[in-house]
């Protein structure tokens, strides 16, 4: 889904829940990251070699200017396809500094202006695909480059 607004995305959660019986909502960055990532530690999450992009992303060298369906790309390590490109995915936290010292599973800021966005996106630069790239928009923002993912949340 590409073209929607931070606010588009959480009604559409808003909606899927009571569609479903179950809780959905857009990852936190934290949970986004480590999605991402899939167990890595290097600036993708297939490595670092650059040369590898084209397999796995959508960006504006490979992309003809478009927003491609998910998932013609290789998936990362656990199977989850497009984290890096096609579209600038909107995550639930405000845009701020990321806070000092080591962190388990941190949320962002109780409020701002910004909301997170992560991934990159077919319109972009490939170096803008690593797996901390992080982006802003506000939250009523709308462009042919920004979608979003759901997570189910666990448990009652």
């Amino acid at each position: 889904m590409e073209q929607v607004s931070w606010h588009d995305a959480k009604a559409f959660c808003q909606r899927l829940s009571q569609m479903e019986g179950l809780t959905y909502r857009l990852p936190t960055e934290a949970e986004w990251e480590y999605a991402c990532r899939a167990g890595s530690s290097t600036a993708y999450s297939f490595g670092d070699a650059d040369a590898s992009r084209g397999e796995y992303a959508w960006f504006d060298q490979n992309s003809g200017n478009q927003t491609h369906e998910v998932g013609q790309k290789r998936a990362n390590a656990w199977g989850l396809c497009d984290m890096h490109g096609n579209v600038w995915e909107w995550c639930e936290d405000w845009y701020g500094p990321y806070p000092g010292g080591a962190q388990t599973d941190p949320s962002g800021p109780p409020n701002g202006v910004f909301r997170v966005l992560r991934g990159g996106s077919w319109y972009f630069f490939p170096w803008i695909l690593r797996s901390a790239i992080r982006g802003r928009n506000p939250p009523g923002f709308r462009l042919n480059f920004l979608g979003f993912r759901v997570v189910v949340a666990a448990g009652p």
